[in-house]
C-alpha cells in the first residue's frame, strides 16, 4: 500500500513501509522533497519552467526532482529554495500593494 494525500494527485507517492514498518530512506526523502517543492511552487503561482528559470536549473532537472526520480545536490536544492522564497516574498509584497491601493480607493469615495 502506498501513502498519498488525495489532494496531491500530481505529487509522487510516498513509498510503502517494509514488513517491519521501516520506510526506504532515499525514496522517502526524494518524495518528501518533491512534494514540498511542488506545494511551494504552486503556492507561489509558478510553473515548473518559471521556477527553473528563476533558480537557474534546467526544466528537465526540476521535473525529475518533482517526480521523485532524482536526488538533487545541496547547491541545487539551495537554488530552488532561494527562488521559491524570493517568489513568495514578491507575491506577499504585491498583495500588500494591491490591498493598500484598494483601501486608498475606498477611502477616497
Amino acid at each position: 500500500m502506498t501513502h498519498t494525500a488525495p489532494h496531491d494527485s500530481d505529487s509522487p507517492e510516498l513509498p510503502a513501509p517494509d514488513s517491519q514498518g521501516n520506510y526506504p530512506a532515499v525514496e522517502y526523502a526524494r518524495a518528501s522533497l518533491a512534494r514540498k517543492i511542488i506545494r511551494d511552487r504552486v503556492a507561489a503561482g509558478l510553473s515548473q519552467r518559471q521556477l527553473a528559470l528563476r533558480a537557474g536549473v534546467r526544466v528537465e532537472t526540476l521535473c525529475r526532482i518533482e517526480t521523485g526520480r532524482h536526488t538533487p545536490s545541496v547547491p541545487t536544492i539551495d537554488k530552488i529554495d532561494r527562488a521559491l522564497r524570493q517568489a513568495t516574498q514578491l507575491q506577499a509584497t504585491n498583495r500588500g500593494k494591491i490591498k493598500r491601493t484598494a483601501e486608498k480607493r475606498k477611502s477616497s469615495r
